[in-house]
C-alpha cells in the first residue's frame, strides 16, 4: 500500500504499451488495471503488459470485457494478480465467477507452462497455491446488483466490490453518475463490502472525489485513467485550447490557417 495514502490506488490503463507500465512502475501507485472491457486489448498485448508489470514489481489487474471461462483462463495464465469482472449482478453469477477462477474447488483448467506457473519451475502444489491466491473483485452495476451486494460480498473467494457508477445510473434511468440516487446505492454497496470484511472500491475522477468517499467507507480506488490524466498533463502546459488562441492573437490564427 501507498505509504502516503490510506488506501490502495491505481488507474485505468487503456494504452496498449509495456513502456507506459514501466514509466507507471516508478511512481507511488499500488496496482494498475488494464481495462480489457472498453479499451482495444487483445491478448498478446494484455500478456505484454502483464509482463511489463512483473518486471516493474508493479501487481497487474485486468478488468475483463466478458464472463466466460477462456478469457478468465487466459487473463490468469498470464499472471495477473486479479480480475476486476463487469456486470455481476447475483450472488450466484459471483460463486461461478469464482469457480472459473479457481483450481481447488473451482474449474480452472491447469498447466504449469503459463507465466502463473513459473514456466514450469513451480511444482503443481506451488502453482495451484499460488494461482488461487488470484483476486476477483465484483463489479457492481445495477439496482438489482446493489440489492445483492451483500450477498455477492459474502461470496467465499470474492475479495470486494466495486462501484461502476456510470452503468449503475443508466440501470437507474439517470444519466448522471454523481445523482443522489446513484450515491446512496453507492453508500449500500460500500457499506456491504465493508461489513464483509472485503475490498470496497469504485472508480474517482480525482483526489478530492477519493477523500470524499473515504469518508464513505470505500477502501481500494482507482483514480482516473492513463488517457485522462495525459490530456490533463499536456492541457495544463499547453495552456488555452486553439480557438481561444485563435481570438487572442491573429498571428497563430494566420499560421494555423496556413498549415
Amino acid at each position: 500500500m501507498n505509504s502516503t495514502n490510506p488506501a490502495p490506488i491505481g488507474i485505468f490503463v487503456k494504452t496498449g504499451s509495456p513502456q507506459l507500465i514501466e514509466v507507471l512502475g516508478t511512481t507511488a501507485l499500488d496496482f494498475v488495471v488494464l481495462d480489457a472491457e472498453h479499451a482495444p486489448f487483445d491478448r498478446g498485448m494484455l500478456d505484454l503488459m502483464v509482463l511489463g508489470g512483473r518486471a516493474a514489481r508493479l501487481p497487474v489487474f485486468i478488468r475483463i470485457p466478458e464472463i466466460d471461462p477462456a478469457v478468465i483462463l487466459s487473463c490468469l495464465d498470464m499472471g495477473a494478480t486479479g480480475l476486476l469482472v463487469p456486470h455481476v449482478d447475483t450472488a450466484e453469477q459471483a460463486r461461478e465467477v469464482v469457480a472459473m477462477a479457481r483450481y481447488r474447488g473451482g474449474r480452472r483448467g491447469y498447466s504449469g507452462g503459463p507465466r502463473s506457473a513459473g514456466y514450469a519451475s513451480l511444482s503443481m502444489a506451488q502453482a495451484v497455491h499460488l494461482g488461487d491466491q488470484a483476486q476477483i473483485v465484483c463489479q457492481i452495476e445495477s439496482a438489482q446488483a446493489v440489492g445483492q451486494a451483500q450477498a455477492i460480498a459474502e461470496v467465499p473467494g470474492v475479495a470486494g466490490l466495486f462501484v461502476g457508477r456510470a452503468d449503475l445510473a443508466l440501470s437507474l434511468g439517470l444519466d448522471d453518475p454523481r445523482a443522489p440516487e446513484v450515491l446512496q446505492a453507492t453508500r449500500a454497496t460500500l457499506q456491504a463490502a465493508t461489513r464483509a470484511g472485503k475490498l470496497a472500491g469504485m472508480h474517482v475522477g480525482g483526489t478530492p472525489e477519493r477523500e470524499q468517499f473515504i469518508d464513505e467507507g470505500a477502501n481500494w480506488f482507482v483514480v482516473s485513467s492513463d488517457q485522462s490524466l495525459l490530456r490533463q498533463a499536456v492541457q495544463a502546459i499547453a495552456g488555452a485550447p486553439k480557438a481561444t488562441l485563435k481570438k487572442i492573437n491573429p498571428v497563430v490564427q494566420s499560421s494555423v490557417q496556413s498549415e
